[in-house]
């Protein structure tokens, strides 16, 4: 073979193997054959962060619908010296209904001139009290604006102590915040007598009250409430609680709602007394009995043992009360009492209490 020949030969060789490379790589990356070329991070290992548990979705649906209240007041005690200073009180809301009707806490509009409501969409609104209630220490207002984000509901929460549960306010006024917890308690848990509140150990403070309790898939569980406060032995006010907090109970809040909307005011039943859980926690104990009342024209005793009304167990003390509370004023009841080991039968009439 001749000089020629070999240099010939050996000028081939790369150039079929680079053609023969150029072929497979063609083959097999189209991306070459559009000519986008080589992406660099195809030589880099591909790092993607692992799937977390998050509350995003929850909070993208429910979120919107928690507004900012700010509830302004004239205080004129000192106008003889020509002065006149505003208060202003800071609490949340939420939004319950397309044509603007709003949940709030009680207290957090309290004797206002005018209140303020601020969406997350950066509206300012300026709203109207329909109705309180002071017993459940709920309010509703009324703001008129469209496209308004209302609040997940459903008729039933059937809500458990352990469900995780999501609390959204304007605490300290530092912007809508979210605090995270578990149901701690549902019922019995001595606060009021038609009710009983949820009991959770997520964080509350000044600004919360009026807020939402959601669950983890953004429905409204509760109306949050940071007013309530402690007692130690000494009758002295514990401000501060850590991980117990409180929130009324969404079906109660909307039946609240519903009714003020349609009359104004709550009317409940009741019979003229107060109880407590006795020390062994069987039973309930009468605690008061208040005068011209229908349990004391009926004969009922302060430490009298109450074990059923009208055929309801008292072990059921929740449902027994809010059977009361929901009676027709001037409907008789049927109570079952234990006096000095003595079983006593009496009716009582149900009065009248106004939110």
């Amino acid at each position: 073979m001749s000089k020629l020949q070999r240099f010939f030969i050996a000028l081939l060789k790369p150039i079929i193997l680079g053609v023969t490379v150029a072929a497979i790589l063609l083959v097999f990356i189209p991306e070459f054959r559009q000519g986008s070329g080589i992406n660099i991070t195809w030589f880099q290992k591909e790092s993607k962060a692992p799937e977390r548990e998050s509350y995003f979705g929850a909070l993208t649906r429910s979120a919107p619908s928690v507004v900012n209240i700010y509830s302004i007041s004239m205080d004129n005690r000192n106008a003889l010296r020509g002065g006149v200073s505003e208060r202003t009180n800071l609490g949340s809301g939420v939004v319950m209904t397309e044509d603007g009707h709003l949940l709030t806490c009680y207290h957090v509009i309290k004797d206002a001139d005018l209140i303020y409501v601020t969406l997350q969409d950066s509206r300012r609104l300026e709203a109207r009290i329909v109705g309180f209630d002071r017993i459940t220490d709920l309010a509703v207002l009324k703001v008129d604006a469209e496209n308004l984000p209302v609040m997940p509901q459903v008729e039933r929460t059937d809500l458990r102590v352990g469900d995780v549960v999501i609390a959204i306010g304007n605490p300290l006024n530092l912007g809508q915040t979210f605090t995270q917890g578990i149901v701690s308690r549902m019922g019995r848990n001595g606060l009021a007598n038609y009710f009983d509140y949820i009991q959770t150990d997520a964080v509350l403070n000044q600004g919360n009250s009026g807020g939402a309790l959601v669950d983890s898939n953004g429905f409204l569980m509760g109306i949050t409430n940071a007013e309530f406060k402690r007692i130690d032995q000494n009758r002295r006010v514990i401000t501060s609680v850590d991980g117990v907090n409180f929130a009324v109970p969404y079906e109660l809040a909307k039946r609240v709602m519903d009714e003020i909307i349609m009359s104004g005011t709550v009317i409940r039943g009741e019979l003229g007394f107060e109880v407590s859980l006795a020390d062994d926690g069987s039973s309930m104990v009468i605690t008061e009995v208040f005068r011209n009342g229908g349990a004391a024209r009926a004969g009922l005793r302060e430490n009298d043992i109450l074990l059923s009304i009208n055929g309801i167990s008292l072990s059921d003390a929740e449902k027994a009360l809010a059977f009361v509370a929901d009676s027709t004023p001037g409907t008789e009841l049927t109570l079952e009492v234990m006096r000095n080991n003595q079983l006593i039968v009496m009716s009582v009439v149900v009065g009248a209490v106004a939110s």
